[in-house]
């Protein structure tokens, strides 16, 4: 059985921490999150506003093809996900990834990925209030979008101050909501395409290999998919930060990441393939509406377009929500592994609500920035963590690759969740999130992106080293 959450760090290299960091007084995290909060966590993590708006553009991009492109990526996260379970049900840490990453290669490592992660995960906080502030100021023409995102921002604060359980629940019903959105979907989709649907005949292939065949827009139109497929996939490290305050955190875990796979392949694939069999994929309605508020137009559905668009509140709401959540997990298990402000490590009532109040005020700020200087402080904020989340899939990997060993070697009981073909297919997702990088520096978009965050990671990675030299020399 896997040490709870602060146990499970005592062995970490955490000690000479600098004055005014490091562990702070108030207690430890709760444990209230049961294990239904957790399935629906992993479940709901995977169908969010990249899914259901953001996927789009890539249809746009790669036309039929973004079925292979999404499979493709699909796979890849898959992989990260079974690195990042094995690692995360030997040692439950709410710094998950990050807490990884400083056992296995250094606090210098951890400190890099926790705090590019949480700047990545406060940025989508702003950005996911935008989004919901516009559609309800569509449905209530007149209503200013900063008091959306005002309340919005307040309400789901306040849940994240509140019990751990609070931030469970919200997230059961919104993941429920949410998944049985899609299932109606590919319900709906699939009788569609059989021909059952009343008043629709069934298309064959007719868009699959017409409208320009199956890659309209040749290779480039498929890396250009591919990337896009690559960055929605994020969200699905939520439930490991959330498997800390679960009742049990090893079981959580492994459920979470054995049931990965059938998530994707339903979910984003299984979406994919529906829409681009259904509809035209030139249709400008898959951008400007969205592609599954397009399909169901196309199918004639009455109100469903407008139901679904209820549906893409939800699932922002819920990324707020989530991200809210996860900051503040980040943050606080930086705090107390010496990597931050002591102040944000506070907890009271087994929440650290210090951390939730900067995350939401970080979240805040970006909203700001995209009102006032929306043409450089912002546009700048949105590349620097254009590709944080590779980098965080590359922390996994080679984290894996070491603890991996290591824990065979001291702790082989720690293994109740292992890695697929170890380690040869640990080292063929590294060699896919290469080829990922090199296809960002090839993309005129994507170039800026890449080396936007790189120099982010790198000013990180540069002040966690100082930080670690600094320590080791006084202890």
């Amino acid at each position: 059985m896997a040490r709870p959450d602060a146990e499970a760090r005592a062995d970490s290299p955490t000690q000479g921490a600098d004055p005014g960091s490091g562990p702070a007084p108030g207690g430890t995290l709760g444990h209230g999150l049961k294990q239904r909060h957790l399935s629906m966590i992993a479940l709901g993590g995977v169908i969010g506003a990249g899914l259901f708006v953001g996927s789009g553009a890539g249809i746009a991009a790669a036309g039929p093809s973004i079925v292979v492109a999404y499979s493709v990526s699909g796979l890849l996260v898959m992989l990260v996900m079974r690195m990042l379970g094995e690692m995360s049900a030997a040692y439950p840490s709410s710094g998950s990834f990050s807490a990884h990453a400083e056992r296995a290669i250094g606090p210098w490592a951890g400190f890099t990925a926790g705090w590019a992660f949480w700047v990545l995960l406060c940025t989508a906080v702003g950005l996911e209030a935008i989004g919901a502030a516009a559609i309800a100021s569509e449905w209530l023409p007149g209503t200013p979008q900063w008091a959306w995102v005002a309340l919005f921002m307040a309400v789901f604060c306040a849940s994240n101050l509140a019990a751990v359980r609070n931030f469970g629940e919200f997230e059961f019903w919104f993941a429920a909501l949410k998944v049985a959105a899609i299932a109606v979907f590919l319900v709906l989709g699939a009788l569609a395409i059989a021909g059952l649907l009343p008043g629709t005949d069934a298309p064959g292939t007719a868009h699959l290999t017409g409208d320009g065949g199956f890659l309209p827009n040749g290779s480039e139109g498929l890396v250009v998919g591919l990337l896009a497929s690559v960055f929605a996939y994020g969200g699905l490290e939520t439930v490991t930060i959330a498997a800390a305050e679960s009742e049990d955190p090893v079981r959580g875990v492994a459920s979470a990441v054995r049931t990965a796979m059938w998530r994707i392949a339903l979910f984003y694939i299984g979406s994919m393939a529906v829409i681009v069999t259904l509809v035209p994929w030139n249709d400008e309605d898959l951008v400007d509406k969205g592609p599954y508020v397009a399909t169901l137009d196309a199918l004639g559905i009455p109100g469903a377009g407008e139901i679904m668009n209820v549906v893409v509140l939800v699932a922002l709401l819920s990324a707020m929500n989530a991200n809210v959540y996860g900051a503040s997990r980040i943050a606080y298990s930086l705090v107390e592994r010496g990597q931050g402000p002591k102040a944000l490590g506070r907890v009271s009532g087994g929440v650290p609500r210090v951390a939730v109040v900067a995350s939401s005020l970080f979240g805040f700020l970006c909203v700001l920035l995209s009102y006032w200087r929306p043409d450089d402080v912002f546009s700048w904020l949105l590349k620097m963590i254009g590709a944080v989340i590779l980098v965080v899939w590359i922390t996994i990997a080679v984290s894996q690759l070491i603890l991996r060993r290591r824990v065979e070697r001291e702790e082989p009981g720690r293994l109740t969740v292992r890695m697929w073909a170890y380690p040869a297919l640990t080292w063929v997702a590294l060699a896919a999130m290469a080829g990922v990088f090199l296809l960002m520096a090839r993309q005129p978009e994507t170039r800026v992106q890449l080396y936007a965050t790189g120099a982010m990671v790198l000013a990180l990675a540069a002040t966690g080293y100082a930080r670690q030299r600094r320590r080791a020399g006084r202890g």
